[in-house]
């Protein structure tokens, strides 16, 4: 019978989150444990985070990611500022490295409580993002929503942040559109091969816009830090705003700042929730502390 592994419901921002504890173990979370644990409401969340013990010298910790349909992520940075919280309280430490699929990611937990995750360097050719067929110029590509003399959404921004974005600027309120219907559309569509999260975002000034994410993978979510990430370094590139942007969703405010060494900075909270047990392989769990507050 395998021994059942530890795990934290937490969020970032409303982003939520499942920090699972493998260290030690050979297994992994089954998808079927992933969309077992998303079925259920106590536990339905956006990404699982699994701690894993590191493959790579100089690296604490591998981190696999799962979206709630059983899917891989390559990146999340909500959810890493959760896994930075489980494992400062656990261990002490305050600055992390990890190993991701998408590469080598430092952490920091601030003195307020705050966390900064240096999610690396934001990718533009189409290759890398990727996209199914060439654009030279990635600030704006080729794609609509709605008729083609009026398109409701058109000409996003391309990036990857270790994972896909498109994202479509609008002047007007992002509430006034129906994300939840375009979404699964342009996430699917076949410009990306391997799908995409969808960020429709309106900038409000030089260093602030507010953004609403369709998550590959898992659909309409409160927060996306990678997609905060993606909105902020294309509205710097497109001269819509300057390097340092607080995007604003619908679970709250960041700070992403895109460095002078091109990394880019996720600056947020997280929250515990509650914590519990699980089975890796089935997604069976049981609830075992509240939260305080």
């Amino acid at each position: 019978m395998v021994a059942r592994a530890q795990f934290a419901k937490m969020n970032g921002l409303g982003n939520e989150i499942i920090v699972a504890d493998m260290r030690g173990r050979a297994d992994r979370v089954a998808p079927a444990a992933a969309i077992a644990l998303n079925a259920d409401p106590a536990t339905n969340f956006d990404q699982i985070m699994a701690i894993h013990d590191p493959k790579t010298p100089g690296t604490a910790y591998f981190v696999e990611i799962l979206n709630s349909d059983g899917s891989s992520a390559q990146a999340c940075g909500n959810g890493m500022r959760c896994v930075v919280q489980a494992l400062a309280a656990d261990t002490g430490q305050k600055v992390f490295t990890f190993e991701t699929v998408a590469g080598i990611l430092n952490a920091e937990e601030h003195a307020d409580g705050t966390i900064s995750v240096d999610l690396g360097k934001p990718r533009f050719g189409w290759q890398d993002i990727p996209l199914a067929e060439e654009f030279r110029d990635t600030r704006a590509i080729e794609l609509q929503i709605g008729p083609i003399d009026a398109p409701v959404l058109h000409s996003p921004s391309v990036v990857s942040m270790g994972n896909p974005h498109a994202i479509f600027w609008v002047d007007e309120d992002v509430w006034s559109y129906d994300l939840d219907k375009f979404g699964p559309l342009l996430e699917n569509h076949p410009i990306f091969p391997e799908r995409a999260n969808i960020t429709i975002a309106q900038v409000t000034s030089p260093d602030s816009m507010v953004i609403r994410t369709w998550e590959r993978g898992a659909g309409l979510t409160r927060a996306c830090g990678s997609a905060a990430c993606a909105a902020a370094v294309a509205g710097a590139r497109t001269g819509r705003t300057s390097r340092t942007v607080r995007p604003t969703a619908p679970g709250g405010e960041l700070t992403v700042e895109w460095r002078a060494d091109d990394h880019v900075v996720l600056t947020g909270p997280a929250e515990w929730e509650f914590s519990g047990t699980f089975d890796p392989a089935t997604g069976t769990w049981a609830r075992e502390t509240e939260s305080a507050a």
